[in-house]
């Protein structure tokens, strides 16, 4: 098993299924190369219901080697589980808190790069200054996604933490995108890096439009060329369109 003794847990909370069938795929391909590697995928949706399963989901994080906690805003989704992240905070190889509230980022510790309260400032000041003089043509949303490309890229080039914060970037990248193609490099970067398994670092994420079409009979079923899309061949008949949101479609949730 790559030199361990034990298989390797990974423990991955997140703010509804969306994401579940897709991390599936991705953890049956991971165990083709890390047998025994074992993914638990908690949906803090469900915790309101079945509070059975918030109380799975710690006990899950006790044991876990790698957890990443993922879209949980509200208190109702991570207060039943924050205690459990704090207690396996510094005992897991590493503790991944990413578009989720404050109390949930802060327990990020990836290596040499911590988001703990007062210790985050030096890593995120100078990035901070990497974002450059905003482009006034463009949103918000499109300069934070044109630098989640291009820092990673720069970062590679300087030694110390920045190599992790490089590696809480590409995180985000992976689970932004969260094809099974992206969650695949998502559980790759994440165990290689940090649980120590002897396993190849998996590609950068996979970049899809951020505006886009979805149809099965597309290549790679998402593209942004409408004359790709299949028409009839006698041309007869109207066509329907559906606003789907991207995550859906990429995680195959359709």
């Amino acid at each position: 098993m790559a030199g361990n003794a034990r298989p390797i847990r990974m423990v991955v909370l997140t703010l509804d299924a969306h994401l579940s069938h897709a991390l599936d795929v991705a953890a049956e391909r991971v165990r083709e190369d890390l047998p025994g590697f074992r993914l638990e995928t908690f949906v803090a949706a469900h915790w309101a219901q079945d509070a059975t399963r918030a109380e799975a989901a710690c006990a899950a994080i006790a044991r876990a080697d790698v957890v990443v906690a993922h879209m949980l805003f509200m208190e109702e989704h991570f207060q039943p589980v924050i205690e459990a992240l704090r207690a396996r905070r510094d005992g897991c190889a590493t503790m991944v808190g990413c578009l989720s509230a404050g109390p949930v980022v802060e327990l990020t510790r990836m290596g040499r790069f911590n988001a703990a309260p007062g210790e985050a400032r030096g890593p995120l000041a100078w990035l901070k200054r990497l974002k450059g003089k905003p482009n006034q043509k463009s949103t918000s949303g499109e300069r934070q996604m044109r630098m989640l490309r291009r820092l990673p890229r720069i970062l590679k080039l300087i030694p110390g933490t920045a190599q992790d914060l490089r590696a809480y970037l590409l995180t985000l990248g992976y689970l932004l995108a969260g094809s099974s193609a992206n969650m695949e490099g998502l559980i790759r970067h994440l165990v290689a890096r940090y649980a120590g398994v002897g396993l190849a670092e998996p590609a950068l994420p996979v970049e899809y439009p951020e505006i886009g079409l979805y149809h099965p009979a597309l290549p790679g079923r998402v593209g942004d060329d409408p004359r790709l899309l299949p028409r009839r061949k006698d041309g007869a008949g109207g066509r329907v369109g559906l606003l789907l949101m991207r995550s859906y479609v990429l995680a195959g949730d359709t």
